[in-house]
């Protein structure tokens, strides 16, 4: 009853509180009205008005901040109820109190719930048969007739958008196809388009147009930069490439858009205004969320399954507001088009019959190399056949204009590669205009067509809908798996070349990591030498470069035909040695940057690229080779590692470095004090350890964004706790070779007993015969059953039958195949003070699980990873399943980008491929007690095909072309890493399989975090060798825990090409975070149940001089005016959940 009372008097004096707060605050009001012109009445009404108007807008804030507070208090009493009446109730069950406890801050995530307005794709996959009949000419669709006096009302308005599809790698590589192509279409794209003002056309790989302005002289630009303004070229999406939207997480797709914007910022002064994705294998609400956040407001799509685009016919719906699905808002809508047939080249664009519509192909003209595989070819327009030919476009016109709501028409003219040559301009731009020149002398046919753009067409399409009061319908969801033909799915891209895949993401990391640390240290050089100054030998315009190319180089990998693994194997080679270079060159932007920072006596900084102050702990030594660590000679003299955590938590890591000694020892550097270690094995072969090289593995803790130094030494033999083996082959035991460490064998009752490892949070079994996971249990009591399985998939049989390449995936009839084996794995169990871990060794794999003796969050997932080598196999793929009694029913959930999470439904009526779906990052499956989470550091294809299962698709070799244009398998497999964590949650009760919007727990939100951002360790000489050092620790606190610090990325100065400005791009998602469990133990970091958040604190201390909110790429245009940002502390800004806000920063 004290403890009830107490409670009310503390409730009730905040709320005292806030209500006096809000009556002095309106006091304030009273004497804080802003001078005005008094001088005329008019000028006296304007200054009443404006008083009245800020004070409603105060009001109406303070107020807001009240229904937070008050909220709060409700939150408090309920969970204060619930407690007595627990106690009352005689219970002592603290697990179920915990549960019934939401965090902080989940009042604000849960309301992120999709409404019940519009088309949710998720239904509509579930209404659809799939049955594919015969449509007729269009054979995906269905016969569409009109009466035609459809437009005598309101004539049809077509627009005709030439386009040449240019991409950055494919059949040849980037520079190649420069070389060959792009060069000489935008070379006649100048001279074609200045000959008629009529002429139009749109471009969008800024890649290829950045590469081609460099090579052009002032003259050309100036004509460029005239056709930009006359609106005759328009600049699209505006990327440096036309992205793939599966496989990229957004960080990527975000900065490659930026690298884009701020391209055409900088040359041609302009901002897209709508996106064009006429390639990407299927498409993400992650893209359109960007490119909504970077100014644009309409988009094309193309690639969407064809059952699904016949529908959207059916329902008119092709032209729609693409929503968010966890927004219930319409801030995230952006106008999309949907091209309603099968490709985006002539013949199926300018209506459903592509018979016809080539025929108006002018580039396939008799005697040409290209010609219409419905052998009718082209005529060129004469006043003779001009009547006819126009007519027979203009039915194909009407048909596809009855697909849409408005009389307003896209057609697009284009292909890839097209306008290489002079005369195809010509072709296409004079017969065309002949065309319309004959339907403007005809106003009795009601069609006014011209050449246009993007910009033009959706200009025209929203005066239409806004004169007629017509409105567009709200989609929510995304558009995969993509197929474009009968049961062929585009699901295998998910998977191909998984190698590199996971460079990329290793590239993604290091940049990002390059970024923080570089725009740290320029921060931290103006402060210290002031007037704004740098380093004298600090390489700062050298390393900008370096960035700018690690930019472009993770940028060009974004391409569809890149990360997708759907490029030949020469230009693979290419992407995998620009990744490379890129991964070399910003390591030594975080070397020399963590160098002047260390530095108590900054007058000791010297660079020296040839004998670098501080070198990474591995090598990686060729584009296709994965990185080794390199031995750390040790000695009585400390060694001193640099360790740098890139993320925005303080964190709790195991660091793992290889060293020359058995015994070794670490301590922290600044106080001497040594840190929890554990020496491990090196393992050559499955049984042979290393005599020459040991694994050393310690405990540290990571301030965030520090840079903090740890001493390590040679120690007295026994000093440092050895891990102990058990190795194992069921019934076969091997013969094992280790001189320094204890290995046993598994013998009598527990050679057949499951295998076990347990930390605090967690204890899982393992199979005596495999090694491989069988079940978890958690500290509540709570047991899993998680088994974990590798299989095969091969591919269809037969001499006439379509097989899995690149793009598809065509498994055979028989399904999955469980692996077998003809000799039983090697096993081996490691256990340790720091770590613990079982390894199987398998002929095309090696897996292990691991398990961390870490403290808080840190410890509670399981680490599995694989090293895949399939280099032996022939149109197979390998698989690796985990089979649970999770009651998923036929509903999981997977990322989108990275971003957001999309839920699926495995559904009997698709063949098995088409059950399988993009997972970049993570994917879960959940039932009324627990929840199952799969965090990846690499994209990949995952299904989940019966309940409670859930596999992802590890690597795949594939003999022979799957018809899609590549003209080759997938054939060079590189031996693979790929790292996950598995995370098993108690959650509270709620529907199986839950609500169609669902995100992240918090504590997979932080695992994820620590899996794709991993401390950089760096390694310097001898300790008494060196100058004075001190750790580099630039925020006081974490960020809150559901605040992730995206970028922090230095601009280029605009009055000096390739230099840094001391302007940088400040990127802060805040994740919208499931309120089913809150981690226990909570971790370090905060949480706020407000949207706004105040900077100042949330960076302290780092200095802002000033901040600007902006656009998601940073156009000037999309600032925030001066006058409305806050230049004074404390700057508040709004963070809404799942919203990424970027702001323009000057650090003091």
């Amino acid at each position: 009853m004290k403890r009830g009372r107490v409670l009310v008097l503390l409730v009730g004096g905040v709320f005292c509180v806030a209500l006096m707060s809000i009556y002095h605050m309106l006091e304030l009001m009273q004497g804080t009205e802003p001078p005005c012109n008094r001088d005329t009445p008019e000028g006296k009404v304007v200054e009443d008005l404006t008083v009245i108007q800020q004070k409603i807008d105060r009001l109406e804030h303070l107020l807001s901040d009240n229904n937070r507070l008050v909220s709060m208090l409700r939150d408090s009493l309920f969970q204060h109820k619930q407690s007595q009446e627990s106690g009352r109730g005689g219970t002592n069950n603290s697990n179920a109190l915990r549960q019934a406890e939401p965090p902080p801050g989940c009042r604000l995530a849960e309301d992120l719930k999709d409404g019940d307005d519009g088309v949710q794709l998720l239904n509509v996959y579930d209404l659809l048969p799939f049955d594919n009949p015969d449509g007729g000419v269009w054979k995906q669709g269905f016969e569409i007739t009109y009466r035609g006096d459809e437009w005598a009302e309101q004539p049809l308005e077509l627009f005709l958008v030439p386009h040449s599809h240019n991409d950055p790698g494919w059949l040849k590589t980037f520079d190649r196809y420069y070389q060959d192509q792009t060069q000489h279409i935008l070379n006649n794209m100048l001279v074609k388009l200045g000959e008629d003002s009529r002429r139009k056309m749109i471009w969008s790989e800024i890649s290829f147009f950045s590469k081609w302005w460099s090579d052009i002289d002032e003259q050309k630009r100036a004509m460029v930069k005239r056709l930009v303004e006359a609106g005759q070229l328009e600049l699209v999406t505006g990327g440096w490439v036309m992205a793939d939207e599966a496989n990229s997480h957004y960080y990527a797709l975000l900065d490659q858009l930026m690298e884009g914007h701020q391209w055409l910022q900088t040359h041609l002064g302009v901002k897209p205004s709508s996106g064009w994705a006429v390639d990407p294998f299927g498409h993400s609400p992650s893209m359109t969320y960007l490119l909504k956040g970077a100014g644009l407001s309409n988009i094309v799509i193309q690639r969407v399954h064809y059952t699904v685009k016949k529908h959207f016919a059916q329902q008119r719906t092709l032209e729609f507001l693409w929503r968010q699905t966890w927004d219930s808002s319409s801030r995230s809508d952006i106008t999309c088009h949907m091209m309603p047939f099968y490709s985006y080249d002539v013949p199926h664009t300018c209506g459903p019959n592509p018979a016809v519509c080539c025929q108006f192909d002018f580039h396939r003209l008799s005697g040409g190399r290209v010609f219409c595989p419905w052998k009718i070819s082209p005529q060129p327009i004469t006043e003779e056949n001009v009547k006819e030919r126009a007519l027979l476009l203009l039915d194909q016109y009407r048909q596809k204009s009855r697909l849409f709501r408005s009389p307003v028409l896209l057609v697009t003219l284009g292909d890839d590669f097209r306008y290489v040559e002079s005369n195809e301009w010509d072709a296409q731009f004079n017969n065309y205009q002949k065309l319309f020149d004959y339907f403007d002398q005809h106003p009795e046919l009601h069609i006014k067509a011209r050449f246009g753009t993007l910009a033009d067409y959706f200009a025209a399409l929203h005066r239409r809908l806004s004169a007629t009061e017509t409105s567009l319908p709200t989609v929510r969801g995304d558009f995969f798996t993509y197929a474009d033909r009968d049961d062929h799915y585009w699901s295998g891209y998910f998977t191909s070349r998984p190698f590199y895949k996971r460079l990329d993401r290793t590239l993604e990391s290091t940049l990002r990591a390059a970024e923080i640390l570089f725009s740290l240290t320029l921060a931290e050089m103006r402060r210290f030498y002031g007037n704004n100054k740098l380093a004298p030998e600090f390489p700062a315009r050298e390393h900008f470069l370096r960035l700018t190319t690690g930019r472009r180089s993770l940028a060009l990998f974004q391409h569809h035909d890149a990360v997708t693994g759907t490029a030949r194997d020469p230009v693979v080679i290419d992407y995998g040695t620009r990744l490379f270079h890129a991964i070399l060159n910003l390591r030594q932007v975080l070397q020399s940057s963590a160098h002047w920072l260390l530095l108590m006596d900054k007058s000791q900084y010297h660079h020296d690229q040839s004998k670098p102050f501080l070198q990474m702990d591995d090598v990686i030594s060729a584009q296709d080779a994965l990185p080794q660590k390199t031995p750390l000679m040790l000695s009585d003299e400390p060694r001193l590692l640099i360790l740098f955590n890139p993320t925005e938590q303080l964190r709790t890591s195991v660091i793992s470095i290889v060293v020359d000694s058995p015994d070794a020892g670490v301590a922290n550097a600044e106080t001497g004090q040594p840190v929890a270690a554990q020496m491990s094995a090196v393992w050559l072969e499955p049984s042979k350890a290393s005599t020459e090289s040991f694994q050393l593995s310690f405990i540290a803790e990571l301030p965030p964004l520090s840079l903090v130094a740890y001493h390590v030494t040679k120690v007295p033999a026994g000093s440092t706790p050895r891990a102990r083996y058990v190795v194992h082959r069921h019934n076969d035991p091997p013969a094992v070779r280790s001189e320094h460490f204890q290995v046993s064998p598994l013998q009598g009752s527990t050679a057949s007993s499951p295998l076990s490892l347990s930390n605090k949070h967690l204890q899982i079994w393992s199979s005596p015969e495999t090694g491989l996971l069988q079940k978890l249990r958690l500290p509540s009591g709570l047991v899993r059953r998680v088994q974990v399985q590798f299989l095969w998939y091969g591919t269809r049989t037969g001499s006439n039958r379509d097989k899995s390449g690149a793009y598809l995936f065509l498994p055979g009839e028989e399904g999955a195949q469980l692996y077998s084996f003809t000799k039983p794995p090697l096993i081996r169990v490691t256990r340790g003070p720091v770590f613990s871990e079982i390894t199987s060794c398998f002929q095309h794999f090696t897996h292990t699980v691991r398990l961390f003796h870490l403290n808080g969050h840190a410890g509670k997932s399981l680490e599995i990873s694989n090293m895949v080598d399939i280099r032996s196999e022939s149109n197979r793929e390998l698989v690796m399943r985990l089979v649970s009694d999770v009651s998923s029913g036929n509903r999981f959930y997977t990322d989108l980008n990275g971003f957001q999470m999309q839920q699926r439904r495995t559904l009997d009526k698709l063949p098995l491929q088409a059950n399988f779906y993009p997972m970049t990052s993570s994917a879960f499956l959940q039932d009324s007690r627990s929840r199952l989470t799969l965090l990846s550091a690499q994209s990949q294809a995952v299904a989940s095909l019966r309940p409670g299962e859930l596999e992802v698709v590890l690597d795949r070799r594939l003999q022979q072309d799957d018809n899609r244009g590549l003209g080759q398998g997938v054939t060079d497999n590189k031996l693979t890493a790929s790292l996950y964590h598995l995370l098993l949650e108690e959650i509270r009760a709620q529907e199986v399989g839950g609500a169609s919007v669902e995100h992240l727990s918090l504590l997979a939100h932080l695992s994820s975090l620590s899996l794709s951002h991993q401390p950089i360790v760096m390694v310097a000489g001898s300790a008494s060798q060196l100058p004075n050092l001190r750790p580099f620790l630039p925020l006081s606190s974490s960020l809150p825990c559901d605040i992730h610090l995206l970028n922090l990325r230095t601009l280029e100065e605009p009055q000096e090409a390739g230099s840094p400005s001391q302007e940088v791009a400040l990127l802060l998602h805040r994740k919208g975070f499931d309120c089913s469990a809150a981690p226990e133990p909570l971790p370090s970091c905060t949480w706020s149940v407000h949207e706004e958040v105040n900077l100042d604190d949330l960076l302290a201390p780092l200095p802002l001089r000033w901040i600007r909110r902006s656009g998601l790429t940073l156009l000037r245009d999309h600032d925030e005016p001066p006058a409305a940002s806050q230049q004074q502390a404390p700057r508040i800004a709004q963070l809404r959940p799942m919203e990424i806000s970027a702001f323009r920063v000057q650090l003091d």
